[in-house]
């Protein structure tokens, strides 16, 4: 599919822990990248031109499983993890440190394009985003932890999530079968958070949506050529690659 994928690892803007990266598909080519929020929106306002779409990947908790309210005892699950999380819940830590921060940047920039590209239509479920005539917006979420965290960056670690992000949509793109959702809120009712901040922004979403899980996509541990210097500095589509061994 031929799209701007632009990833945003979110994080606080007062202290420069904000970037964006944006590669085109289904090349890959390096589309841009940066540190502050209204960068990363021209990015897709610049990728929906043309007709074409676009698609927003953050670095955030974007939906959260809300329990049975038909039960007295339901809010006993109340905080769980969502399915496929592991040891990483959205509720727990970081998880949910970033969650506040990631509603409040997500909706600033869904406003933001409102504003810049009006009439944009969003949609959080590929199959809607993939399908003839459908939303031109995709927005998605990356799990970019663990074995999944890129290696740094000249520009830092902040857009080397923001790179790894983005990458961990953007090649999925070139094989739509691999679209399905790495963490779900099953078997509770998930509450979208991106719906609500795309409704609040004032773009079109289906209404729908605001009960249903957002894509997911968990980055995968970066692929070291076994041959490769392990100490050595190579170059990555974004700047220089230096291996965590350099100390």
């Amino acid at each position: 599919m031929d799209a701007r994928v632009v990833g945003v690892d979110v994080g606080s803007v007062a202290l420069g822990r904000f970037a964006w990266a944006a590669l085109d598909t289904p090349a890959l080519s390096v589309a841009g990248q940066g540190s502050d929020p209204e960068g990363a929106v021209q990015s897709l306002v610049a990728g929906l031109g043309a007709d074409r779409r676009a698609a927003l990947v953050l670095e955030a908790p974007m939906s959260v499983p809300v329990p049975a309210t038909d039960r007295a005892d339901g809010w006993s699950a109340l905080g769980r993890a969502r399915a496929g999380e592991g040891n990483r819940p959205w509720s727990a830590g970081a998880g949910a440190g970033v969650l506040a921060t990631g509603v409040a940047q997500a909706a600033w920039m869904l406003g933001r394009l409102a504003d810049a590209a009006p009439g944009t239509t969003v949609t959080t479920r590929p199959e809607r985003w993939t399908a003839p005539h459908g939303p031109r917006l995709l927005v998605a979420e990356a799990l970019v932890s663990g074995t999944g965290k890129p290696v740094p960056t000249a520009a830092g670690p902040h857009a080397a999530d923001a790179e790894a992000a983005c990458r961990a949509l953007a090649e999925r793109l070139r094989r739509p079968s691999d679209l399905a959702s790495d963490v779900r809120c099953a078997p509770h009712r998930p509450f979208n958070l991106v719906a609500a901040a795309t409704l609040w922004a004032g773009l079109d979403i289906a209404a729908d949506e605001l009960h249903q899980d957002v894509l997911v996509v968990r980055a995968r541990p970066v692929r070291v050529d076994a041959d490769q210097d392990r100490t050595a500095t190579t170059v990555g589509p974004f700047g220089p690659v230096r291996d965590p061994g350099d100390g």
